[in-house]
């Protein structure tokens, strides 16, 4: 087995080991994984911190030993940079930008970092300031940072940089937590989850105060929500059903 960690920006993960496959989540600068199997130019990996799995490209990502790994795994502290973006200094003096939510590992990466950090779990009402840091960013397919993030992406890196785990797919998140039966139940930070026609669920968002959601469609929005699902006050329509709320904190 080997292991391997992201020291880029952000890294595209792909369903397939190909540049043209579809990209079906992202690596942040931080974030370590073992490789499941190598290529040539690629390796499939299963990242730690949600057990997600695809392809990345070997020239995108540093390999590591199973010692350093574990030096990881047993860090008890995160550290997550908490600025929408930041920059770490190389050892030649040259800088990459870091996105909010990227993990701060000094003894691992030889890296200079002295901006903001989140370093202890943060309080439920937290996550709603935290979502609306994501506002406006663009949707996109895969997406974990504010310039292009989908649904779940919102979901997961919001409990991530107040110190929650969530697996990465709605349909997967809403395994976790436990169930409330009236939206009147429900407190800010709560996730609303929505299915398709044939009972798929295939959208996540956060509840707010009022009977407000935060979520990416098209962009992160905010709308309205009742037992329906997410009403669009701009085009006057219903845009997602509702299938169940989840209290997860």
């Amino acid at each position: 087995m080997q292991y391997g960690i992201c020291q880029l920006s952000i890294v595209p993960i792909r369903l397939l080991a190909d540049e043209a496959s579809e990209m079906s989540s992202q690596l942040l600068y931080g974030d370590y994984f073992k490789i499941l199997e190598q290529r040539k130019f690629w390796s499939k990996i299963r990242v730690a911190f949600d057990g997600y799995e695809g392809w990345v490209s070997n020239n995108q990502i540093t390999i590591i030993t199973e010692e350093e790994y574990k030096e990881i795994e047993a860090v008890k502290d995160f550290k997550y940079t908490s600025d929408l973006v930041s920059f770490a200094t190389t050892e030649s003096n040259s800088l990459i930008p870091l996105v909010v939510g990227s993990s701060v590992l000094q003894k691992i990466i030889p890296h200079n970092y002295d901006g903001e950090i989140i370093s202890c779990k943060q309080s439920k009402e937290n996550l709603v300031h935290s979502a609306l840091l994501y506002l406006n960013a663009p949707y996109l397919w895969g997406g974990k940072t504010p310039f292009g993030i989908d649904c779940s992406g919102l979901t997961q890196m919001v409990y991530k940089i107040n110190g929650y785990k969530l697996l990465r797919n709605a349909a997967d998140q809403a395994k976790q937590g436990e169930p409330l039966s009236f939206i009147e139940e429900s407190e800010p930070g709560d996730l609303a989850f929505f299915d398709n026609n044939e009972g798929i669920i295939n959208h996540v968002g956060i509840i707010m105060k009022n009977n407000y959601i935060i979520h990416s469609h098209g962009k992160v929005r905010i709308d309205r929500i009742d037992h329906t699902g997410i009403f669009n006050a701009e085009t006057r329509n219903y845009t997602h059903k509702l299938r169940v709320i989840k209290k997860v904190i």
